[in-house]
């Protein structure tokens, strides 16, 4: 068994999310208890009870997801359960995925987290972005798409997120994203999916946050590592203080290379993966991208405890 731990992005928050964990864990409580304090806010409330307008705010997603995330990963660490040989986090989760690789701890990671969603709150409010997932067209196709619309002066469209399965989400502004997905459509898309968010993640309109963030990963304690990080900015094996931070800066701006990423794992043979946090987002793309892998889900009390005990029983 060869395993890899995952990590959700923005999307997966829900209202009620850790509750099962604060409730019956105490390793989960102490890390939602520390987050609170750090932050000021009551972010433990605002994950278990809303309200969901809250919970969707950036400069609240991002923490919420990061906190439940960590929480999850020290209560299978409680159990006892199985460690990772890698770790790889969608977007905002590659900082949990750093912190159960051991490049900076849990503390280091919210002020980072909240940082970021700072700053790419802020640069959404300047310049007025949108998303879309284009399904069922080559991602190469897609890139072809986005590049069309902006040659013709639609916009900035950049592909965000390479998702796998036929899925490619594209970002930018209003037009640029209207646009390419007109194209997209034209060339054989089967569906267009408008998403619902307040800015345009993962595209050059979020340049101004890379550069904050830059100064901002300069000044924080990050580690070399033993376990790597696959990065979502080269879907590549990452192990030093140096590419951490270039990485964490850089992705803000640039494609989550998600389904290279996995792709990675696969050819070097890791065979479980194990979804940590909130909600089951990547556990449902793992089956289109490794179809015959062990995918398992771990953000209950249940499932984490299932999980150790599959461990103990080899």
């Amino acid at each position: 068994m060869k395993i890899a731990y995952l990590f959700p992005g923005q999307g997966s928050q829900a209202v009620g999310m850790g509750g099962d964990l604060y409730a019956h864990s105490e390793a989960a409580r102490n890390v939602f208890d520390e987050a609170d304090e750090l932050l000021g806010t009551k972010i433990s409330s605002i994950c278990r009870f809303g309200p969901e307008e809250t919970l969707k705010e950036t400069l609240y997603t991002q923490p919420a997801i990061f906190v439940c995330s960590v929480a999850t990963l020290h209560v299978l660490e409680s159990l006892g359960a199985p460690k990772p040989q890698a770790v790889a986090g969608h977007s905002i989760g590659e900082y949990a995925a750093c912190v159960a690789a051991g490049a900076f701890d849990f503390a280091t990671g919210l002020h980072l987290v909240n940082r970021r969603a700072q700053e790419m709150h802020r640069t959404s409010v300047a310049s007025e972005g949108a998303m879309a997932a284009v399904l069922g067209l080559e991602p190469d196709v897609v890139v072809e798409a986005c590049q069309a619309a902006e040659a013709e002066g639609a916009g900035i469209v950049d592909a965000a997120n390479f998702n796998g399965g036929g899925q490619v989400v594209i970002s930018g502004t209003p037009g640029g994203v209207a646009r390419a997905s007109e194209i997209a459509k034209e060339r054989g898309a089967k569906k267009i999916v408008e998403l619902k968010v307040s800015g345009a993640f993962h595209s050059r309109l979020m340049t101004p946050a890379v550069r904050s963030m830059a100064v901002e990963l300069e000044k924080a304690a990050i580690a070399d590592i033993t376990i790597p990080v696959v990065a979502n900015l080269t879907a590549e094996y990452e192990t030093t203080a140096t590419d951490i931070r270039t990485n964490l800066a850089a992705q803000i701006d640039h494609s989550v290379r998600w389904e290279q990423s996995i792709q990675r794992l696969s050819a070097d043979g890791f065979d479980t993966f194990v979804e940590v946090g909130h909600g089951t987002v990547l556990s449902k793309m793992m089956k289109r991208l490794a179809p015959d892998a062990v995918v398992i889900s771990a953000g209950t009390m249940e499932e984490a405890q299932a999980f150790a005990a599959r461990g103990e029983n080899g």
